[in-house]
């Protein structure tokens, strides 16, 4: 008598590949599903086959794979951004940061808040305290205009003023003020982290940080490089270790403070000392708060690859 057939017996799999179109007309599903599996199957065998023939060409030849490095440069949003002519472009007209890049004057900057200003506000001034040398927070007085706490500060001779803006009891944005004649930015700020919430955090000292700006390239990117600059002096004092870095990406700007650790000779560490944060420029005005120059838009967002700094 033939021998009854097993329920449950696995049926063979295909390992030749199969073309897609074969497989829209396949109806059976069961079929349909062994024939999508022998199919990954063989293409991955494929892949695995032709890279160990690579990796022994490579073996032999050594120049084939720094010739293959070289060649093989991913597709990113950044390396396919669309053009803009003012990068890299020296700086035209009248520069209002001059002063300091000619190291005439030393910064002095004053900080305050928006008016009815609630706890947050008051623990990132005094972050912002320790992390800008020289400045001095005043308390802003609820019938204080903007441009009336900008002549407070030209009469005393301060370079720089910081406001710090909130709604609804959270911080949500900067205004710089470049003195005395400007420019203002407004930045949005987001993804506030204050050092108590960074794990291992460490303790920030006195010292002048030095200041890294990374990707500020084009002449608005310069521009809002060189407020930034304006706000340290020259001369960072090193024994302190302490690092601040911008780093602009895809008009994104990310805050940090770091500490070097010199643990061995040739590797270094990082402490991270906080806070954490991330600006995004809105409004650039000529003078203190007047003229607009250049403002961010909700078009501006639908061309993914255009970047403004």
């Amino acid at each position: 008598m033939p021998s009854r057939k097993t329920k449950g017996k696995k049926k063979s799999v295909p390992t030749a590949p199969v073309p897609k179109d074969a497989l829209n007309n396949v109806k059976n599903k069961i079929k349909r599903e062994n024939l999508l599996y022998a199919a990954r199957k063989a293409h991955n065998v494929g892949k695995h086959k032709s890279r160990r023939e690579l990796l022994k060409m490579e073996q032999a030849e050594p120049q084939l794979k720094e010739e293959r490095l070289a060649n093989n440069i991913p597709t990113t949003i950044e390396n396919t951004r669309i053009y803009d002519e003012t990068v890299d472009a020296p700086i035209e007209g009248e520069d209002e940061f001059e002063e300091y890049f000619k190291n005439k004057r030393t910064p002095k900057v004053l900080i305050t808040t928006s008016k009815f200003a609630r706890a947050q506000a008051y623990e990132l001034s005094d972050q912002l305290l320790n992390i800008i040398p020289g400045s001095e927070f005043v308390k802003r007085g609820q019938k204080f205009s903007m441009k009336e706490i900008a002549q407070f500060c030209i009469n005393r001779d301060y370079t720089d003023l910081v406001v710090i803006s909130e709604d609804k009891k959270v911080v949500n944005g900067l205004t710089f003020v470049h003195l005395p004649a400007g420019p203002t930015m407004f930045f949005s700020l987001t993804s506030l982290r204050m050092p108590k919430q960074i794990s291992g955090h460490g303790r920030a000292t006195s010292h002048v940080p030095e200041l890294i700006l990374n990707s500020f390239s084009t002449r608005l990117g310069m521009t809002v490089g060189r407020l930034f600059q304006s706000l340290f002096p020259q001369t960072p004092e090193f024994v302190g270790r302490q690092v601040v870095t911008l780093h602009n990406q895809r008009d994104f700007i990310f805050f940090r403070r770091h500490r070097y650790l010199f643990k061995e000779t040739e590797r270094v560490g990082l402490q991270e000392l906080g806070p954490q944060f991330t600006l995004k420029l809105r409004r650039v005005r000529r003078g203190i708060a007047e003229e607009m120059e250049w403002e961010h838009r909700p078009e501006m967002d639908k061309e993914k690859r255009k970047f403004y700094m």
